[in-house]
């Protein structure tokens, strides 16, 4: 018998393919009911579930900065006594990688060199430690004031509450101050 000849229609593949699972079709299928998909959501639903590197929906574009580069008092070793510590010279001294993030200063670790430091913001035992050791702090940016809500007093029990005689007096001062200054006549020419 001659052997087969390899032409197009008797090509097959070298091992045989499985079906891929056909999801979504029903709980017949294998995946039940979701598909594998979990259960609503935007990864659930259809051509959505593609998103790319780094994406978090729904939080808001801005130019304000929510974080900072944290720097322990313990990497400030690097330094020689009577140096100057900024962002940059922190770069150079490859303690952080670049000068796009704010930098705070925080209080792990010992530092016995005086140094002076300007950074961004600095926690309150950063700054104890340095100027312990005899160095000087700088901030490079004012920080934050928190607004503070000033709620109106409640009356205290020491304090008389207005009787029937005070109130017409108090009336007449309200309505002496609510109205509208008087207008002076000037001659017309």
């Amino acid at each position: 018998m001659p052997d087969k000849q390899l032409n197009l229609s008797s090509l097959s593949p070298a091992q045989p393919r499985e079906d891929r699972k056909r999801v979504g079709r029903g709980l017949g299928s294998g995946k039940g009911r979701y598909s594998g998909r979990g259960i609503k959501g935007q990864k659930s639903r259809s051509g959505s579930h593609k998103m790319p590197a780094g994406f978090e929906g729904g939080q808001p574009i801005g130019p304000f900065r929510t974080y900072t580069q944290p720097v322990n008092v313990r990497d400030l070793d690097r330094f020689d006594a009577g140096d100057e510590v900024t962002p940059e010279t922190l770069v150079e001294k490859r303690v952080i990688k670049n000068t796009r993030t704010d930098v705070k200063l925080l209080g792990v670790g010992e530092v016995t060199k005086k140094l002076t430091v300007r950074v961004h913001a600095i926690s309150a035992s950063a700054r104890e430690k340095i100027e312990g050791a005899g160095g000087t702090v700088e901030l490079l940016r004012e920080p934050k004031v928190k607004k503070v809500r000033h709620r109106k007093a409640k009356p205290s029990a020491e304090e008389p509450e207005a009787t029937a005689e005070d109130q017409p007096e108090a009336a007449a001062e309200e309505a002496e101050s609510e109205a509208p200054p008087e207008e002076t006549e000037g001659t017309e020419e």
